[in-house]
């Protein structure tokens, strides 16, 4: 086995985060659905919900109002930003007492390589129970785990029995793994691209590991490769402690190229909220914003604004994204992407804090 194989990687992932934070700090939430984010009567989003709301459909990025709709009976809290932040410092510490080897996704995950940690006799498995229960116990949260040799599946692994889950994919389980998965849950496959690998026939791990890397390349471009890559279980990207972010974006590609602006207008207000629930996560706000433009002969423009102060608010970006659209030639020329992305970082922790609250 190489030794890039023979990683040992830790995904961890606390359970919904903000709403968990919510109900174990007012014990009249314990059991209802918690909505974290923007009230039903405004334009606000979901930040995260309590899994007792994910019953009926809820989940992150959805509009406050259509999650209204879904669980009308469900409890709306505005978020504690700085609360969240303490508590993920907490368990940051927690992580810290198994490896230095740490990059954070956001205040509520992170990956771990164990590698060459001797703690609980240098079993990654061990290890990684060891963390939930150190986590529970300093902060009364549970969170779920993921082990395998790569990070790929570490992260898949850690969603496969939540919540207060504790999944281990081996390098002998990890090509029959992938090759059940489908092609929507790989990394990088968002709905667009999962809708157009379906278009050619590729539904799964292994239809997708039956298609040469030429043949990826030529219809994905640079992305074909890494899928070639991951449908063999392949994933070389090493943990990453403190990177630093620049931007923070979100893109769709269309089956069908757009030629109305105001549905135009539409997929940008959803990947903008996308990113508003993004930039929550993971404590951050910028001071730019850009919209993406690709044209149907593959042109790709970009138009950018920024703000006299950082932000990390769907109420911020959303008046913006006419702005910008209206600066391209979309519209009179068709359009197959669009992007939207905010840069310019300032960490919440920083200035007067953040307004995290969705709308």
């Amino acid at each position: 086995m190489k030794d890039k194989e023979q990683r040992k990687i830790i995904h961890v992932d606390m359970d919904a985060f903000y709403a968990a934070v919510e109900q174990r700090d007012d014990p009249r939430l314990r059991g209802r659905p918690v909505i974290v984010g923007g009230p039903p009567a405004s334009r606000g989003v979901v930040a995260t919900a309590s899994y007792e709301a994910r019953r009926f459909g809820v989940h992150s990025a959805m509009p406050s109002a259509q999650a209204y709709r879904l669980c009308p009976h469900a409890v709306f809290v505005k978020p504690r930003f700085e609360v969240y932040r303490a508590v993920s410092q907490h368990i940051r510490a927690v992580l810290g007492r198994y490896s230095e080897l740490i990059e954070p996704l956001s205040l509520d995950e992170a990956y771990l390589d164990v590698s060459i940690s001797t703690a609980c006799r240098g079993s990654a498995t061990l290890i990684a129970r060891d963390i939930k229960q150190a986590i529970r116990a300093a902060t009364g949260l549970v969170a779920s785990a993921g082990v395998s040799y790569n990070k790929f599946l570490a992260k898949l692994a850690s969603d496969l029995d939540k919540p207060d889950g504790l999944a281990v994919i081996t390098p002998a389980q990890g090509p029959d793994f992938v090759a059940a998965l489908p092609v929507g849950r790989f990394h990088g496959i968002g709905r667009a691209t999962e809708r157009r690998l379906l278009a050619l026939g590729i539904a799964t791990g292994a239809d997708l590991r039956a298609r040469s890397r030429d043949e990826l390349v030529g219809h994905f471009g640079k992305a074909g490769a890494w899928y070639h890559q991951l449908a063999r279980g392949i994933d070389e990207r090493p943990v990453e402690p403190d990177r630093a972010r620049k931007s923070l974006g979100a893109e769709t590609t269309f089956a069908t190229d757009l030629d109305d602006p105001a549905e135009m207008l539409g997929q940008l207000r959803a990947l903008a909220a996308e990113v508003a629930t993004d930039l929550a996560r993971r404590g951050l706000r910028g001071r730019t914003l850009t919209v993406k433009v690709r044209y149907a002969d593959f042109e790709s423009v970009t138009r950018s604004l920024s703000f006299a102060e950082p932000t990390a608010t769907y109420a911020d970006l959303e008046p913006r994204l006419a702005v910008l659209l209206a600066r391209t030639e979309a519209g009179p020329r068709r359009v197959r992407l669009l992007g939207v992305t905010v840069s310019g970082f300032e960490t919440a922790g920083r200035g007067q804090g953040l307004q995290l609250v969705l709308f």
